[in-house]
Protein backbone atom coordinates (compact mmCIF):
# COMPACT_ATOMS: atom_id res chain seq x y z
CA UNK A 1 0.00 0.00 0.00
CA UNK A 2 1.64 3.77 -0.67
CA UNK A 3 1.97 5.67 2.16
CA UNK A 4 0.12 8.63 0.80
CA UNK A 5 -3.13 6.41 0.32
CA UNK A 6 -3.19 4.95 3.67
CA UNK A 7 -2.54 8.38 5.53
CA UNK A 8 -5.39 9.44 3.26
CA UNK A 9 -7.64 6.50 4.91
CA UNK A 10 -6.12 6.82 8.61
CA UNK A 11 -6.89 10.79 8.49
CA UNK A 12 -10.23 9.96 7.11
CA UNK A 13 -11.09 7.21 9.66
CA UNK A 14 -9.90 9.30 12.66
CA UNK A 15 -12.34 12.15 11.40
CA UNK A 16 -15.08 9.18 11.13
CA UNK A 17 -15.16 9.12 7.45
CA UNK A 18 -15.20 5.92 7.38
CA UNK A 19 -16.86 5.79 3.71
CA UNK A 20 -13.39 7.44 2.46
CA UNK A 21 -11.45 5.12 4.76
CA UNK A 22 -12.81 1.85 3.64
CA UNK A 23 -13.11 2.60 0.06
CA UNK A 24 -8.78 2.71 -0.14
CA UNK A 25 -8.83 -0.55 2.60
CA UNK A 26 -11.08 -2.56 0.93
CA UNK A 27 -10.14 -3.22 -2.51
CA UNK A 28 -6.42 -3.49 -1.01
CA UNK A 29 -7.19 -5.55 1.05
CA UNK A 30 -8.86 -7.82 -1.54
CA UNK A 31 -5.80 -7.26 -3.76
CA UNK A 32 -4.16 -9.12 -0.63
CA UNK A 33 -2.65 -5.64 1.34
CA UNK A 34 -1.81 -7.20 4.63
CA UNK A 35 -2.47 -3.87 6.18
CA UNK A 36 -5.87 -2.92 4.89
CA UNK A 37 -6.89 -6.83 5.48
CA UNK A 38 -6.05 -5.74 9.13
CA UNK A 39 -7.45 -2.33 9.05
CA UNK A 40 -10.71 -3.65 8.02
CA UNK A 41 -11.06 -6.36 10.12
CA UNK A 42 -10.57 -3.56 12.87
CA UNK A 43 -13.43 -1.89 11.26
CA UNK A 44 -15.55 -5.40 11.52
CA UNK A 45 -14.06 -5.84 14.76
CA UNK A 46 -15.69 -2.60 16.23
CA UNK A 47 -18.46 -1.56 14.35
CA UNK A 48 -16.91 1.09 12.61
CA UNK A 49 -18.11 1.86 9.17
CA UNK A 50 -20.18 -1.23 8.79
CA UNK A 51 -22.10 -3.59 10.89
CA UNK A 52 -19.94 -5.13 13.93
CA UNK A 53 -19.07 -8.49 12.59
CA UNK A 54 -16.56 -10.62 14.64
CA UNK A 55 -16.52 -13.47 11.70
CA UNK A 56 -15.80 -11.20 9.66
CA UNK A 57 -12.98 -9.36 11.62
CA UNK A 58 -11.61 -13.10 12.24
CA UNK A 59 -11.70 -13.17 8.07
CA UNK A 60 -9.48 -10.22 7.52
CA UNK A 61 -7.29 -10.71 10.52
CA UNK A 62 -6.49 -13.95 9.58
CA UNK A 63 -5.54 -13.10 5.94
CA UNK A 64 -3.46 -10.17 7.67
CA UNK A 65 -1.70 -12.75 9.97
CA UNK A 66 -1.02 -15.25 7.81
CA UNK A 67 1.17 -12.34 5.90
CA UNK A 68 3.17 -12.09 9.28
CA UNK A 69 1.32 -8.36 9.86
CA UNK A 70 2.25 -8.42 13.76
CA UNK A 71 -1.25 -6.49 14.65
CA UNK A 72 -3.26 -8.42 12.69
CA UNK A 73 -1.47 -11.89 14.94
CA UNK A 74 -2.10 -9.56 18.37
CA UNK A 75 -6.19 -9.39 17.48
CA UNK A 76 -6.44 -12.78 16.09
CA UNK A 77 -5.51 -13.68 19.65
CA UNK A 78 -7.74 -11.36 21.12
CA UNK A 79 -10.29 -13.20 19.61
CA UNK A 80 -9.39 -16.74 20.29
CA UNK A 81 -8.65 -15.86 23.67
CA UNK A 82 -12.44 -14.05 23.53
CA UNK A 83 -14.12 -16.60 21.55
CA UNK A 84 -15.90 -13.64 19.56
CA UNK A 85 -15.76 -14.76 15.49
CA UNK A 86 -14.44 -18.36 16.57
CA UNK A 87 -14.28 -20.74 18.86
CA UNK A 88 -12.62 -20.06 21.96
CA UNK A 89 -9.31 -21.52 22.51
CA UNK A 90 -6.48 -20.50 24.55
CA UNK A 91 -3.48 -22.35 22.82
CA UNK A 92 -4.59 -20.73 19.68
CA UNK A 93 -4.80 -17.49 21.17
CA UNK A 94 -1.03 -17.92 22.83
CA UNK A 95 0.08 -19.02 19.37
CA UNK A 96 -0.98 -15.85 17.58
CA UNK A 97 0.27 -13.87 20.80
CA UNK A 98 3.54 -15.06 20.96
CA UNK A 99 4.01 -14.64 16.67
CA UNK A 100 2.98 -10.70 17.37
CA UNK A 101 4.95 -10.82 20.56
CA UNK A 102 8.34 -12.16 18.69
CA UNK A 103 8.10 -8.93 16.55
CA UNK A 104 7.73 -6.77 19.38
CA UNK A 105 4.47 -6.12 19.55
CA UNK A 106 4.00 -4.91 23.19
CA UNK A 107 -0.07 -5.40 23.65
CA UNK A 108 0.45 -9.40 22.36
CA UNK A 109 3.92 -8.97 25.18
CA UNK A 110 1.44 -8.26 27.73
CA UNK A 111 -1.11 -11.10 26.86
CA UNK A 112 1.68 -13.39 26.97
CA UNK A 113 2.06 -12.15 30.68
CA UNK A 114 -1.02 -12.99 31.57
CA UNK A 115 -1.81 -16.05 29.70
CA UNK A 116 1.60 -17.73 31.33
CA UNK A 117 0.55 -15.81 34.24
CA UNK A 118 -2.78 -17.26 35.16
CA UNK A 119 -1.34 -20.97 32.88
CA UNK A 120 -3.94 -20.44 29.87
CA UNK A 121 -3.13 -22.39 26.72
CA UNK A 122 0.23 -22.99 28.06
CA UNK A 123 1.55 -24.27 31.95
CA UNK A 124 1.76 -21.69 33.98
CA UNK A 125 5.25 -20.30 34.37
CA UNK A 126 5.57 -16.89 35.89
CA UNK A 127 9.27 -16.36 34.77
CA UNK A 128 8.06 -16.70 31.67
CA UNK A 129 5.52 -14.47 32.17
CA UNK A 130 8.03 -11.76 33.19
CA UNK A 131 10.13 -12.22 30.33
CA UNK A 132 7.09 -11.21 28.18
CA UNK A 133 5.94 -8.23 30.43
CA UNK A 134 9.47 -6.96 31.04
CA UNK A 135 9.62 -6.58 27.18
CA UNK A 136 6.72 -4.54 27.07
CA UNK A 137 7.97 -2.63 29.83
CA UNK A 138 11.05 -1.57 28.03
CA UNK A 139 9.02 -0.10 25.53
CA UNK A 140 7.56 2.24 27.77
CA UNK A 141 4.03 0.70 28.37
CA UNK A 142 3.13 2.17 31.57
CA UNK A 143 0.88 -1.06 32.60
CA UNK A 144 4.05 -3.51 31.96
CA UNK A 145 6.42 -1.26 34.36
CA UNK A 146 3.75 -1.50 37.06
CA UNK A 147 3.41 -5.28 36.56
CA UNK A 148 7.29 -5.88 36.38
CA UNK A 149 7.80 -3.87 39.89
CA UNK A 150 5.27 -6.21 41.55
CA UNK A 151 6.82 -9.03 39.79
CA UNK A 152 10.23 -7.53 41.75
CA UNK A 153 8.21 -6.44 45.11
CA UNK A 154 6.93 -9.71 45.50
CA UNK A 155 9.96 -12.28 43.97
CA UNK A 156 7.17 -13.97 41.46
CA UNK A 157 8.95 -14.76 38.72
CA UNK A 158 12.02 -13.04 39.58
CA UNK A 159 14.44 -12.57 42.31
CA UNK A 160 12.91 -9.85 44.85
CA UNK A 161 14.53 -6.91 44.48
CA UNK A 162 13.18 -3.91 46.38
CA UNK A 163 15.24 -1.50 44.59
CA UNK A 164 14.35 -2.81 41.33
CA UNK A 165 10.48 -2.75 42.29
CA UNK A 166 10.81 0.70 43.14
CA UNK A 167 12.43 1.81 40.12
CA UNK A 168 9.94 0.41 37.48
CA UNK A 169 6.70 1.61 39.77
CA UNK A 170 8.69 5.50 39.58
CA UNK A 171 8.86 4.87 35.96
CA UNK A 172 5.24 3.80 35.50
CA UNK A 173 3.85 6.44 38.02
CA UNK A 174 5.39 9.09 36.11
CA UNK A 175 3.17 8.19 33.27
CA UNK A 176 0.22 8.78 35.95
CA UNK A 177 -0.25 5.18 36.11
CA UNK A 178 -2.23 4.91 39.20
CA UNK A 179 -1.71 1.72 40.83
CA UNK A 180 2.32 2.23 40.41
CA UNK A 181 1.61 5.50 42.69
CA UNK A 182 -0.14 3.36 45.36
CA UNK A 183 2.53 0.50 44.99
CA UNK A 184 5.34 3.38 46.10
CA UNK A 185 3.30 5.15 48.69
CA UNK A 186 3.03 1.03 50.14
CA UNK A 187 6.74 0.62 49.73
CA UNK A 188 7.72 3.96 51.17
CA UNK A 189 5.55 4.04 54.21
CA UNK A 190 5.09 0.28 55.16
CA UNK A 191 7.15 -2.63 55.79
CA UNK A 192 7.28 -4.53 52.63
CA UNK A 193 3.45 -6.66 52.16
CA UNK A 194 4.58 -8.94 49.86
CA UNK A 195 0.37 -9.98 50.07
CA UNK A 196 -0.86 -6.57 50.02
CA UNK A 197 1.20 -6.20 46.10
CA UNK A 198 0.71 -9.62 45.42
CA UNK A 199 -3.02 -8.57 45.55
CA UNK A 200 -2.65 -5.87 42.52
CA UNK A 201 -0.56 -8.22 40.46
CA UNK A 202 -3.99 -9.72 38.98
CA UNK A 203 -3.32 -10.81 35.73
CA UNK A 204 -6.93 -9.02 34.30
CA UNK A 205 -9.54 -10.87 32.39
CA UNK A 206 -10.89 -11.62 29.70
CA UNK A 207 -12.71 -8.22 28.87
CA UNK A 208 -9.50 -6.04 29.44
CA UNK A 209 -8.12 -8.10 26.04
CA UNK A 210 -10.87 -8.64 24.43
CA UNK A 211 -9.93 -4.18 24.53
CA UNK A 212 -6.77 -4.83 22.71
CA UNK A 213 -5.96 -1.93 20.71
CA UNK A 214 -7.94 -2.26 17.71
CA UNK A 215 -6.64 1.07 16.12
CA UNK A 216 -5.80 1.45 12.92
CA UNK A 217 -2.50 0.92 11.39
CA UNK A 218 -0.86 3.87 10.55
Amino acid sequence: MKKGNNQIAIGAFDRGDYATALGVWRPLAEQGNAVAQSNLGAAYATGQGVSQDFSEAVKWFRLAAGQGEDRAQCRLGVAYATGEGVTQDDSEAVKWFRLAAEQGHAEAQISLWFMYGKGQGVSQDYNEAVKWIRLAAEQGIAIAQSRVGVAYATGQGVAQDESEAVKWFRLAAEQGDAEARINLRLMNALPLDRDTLKRSATFGSRTQRSRASLKTKH
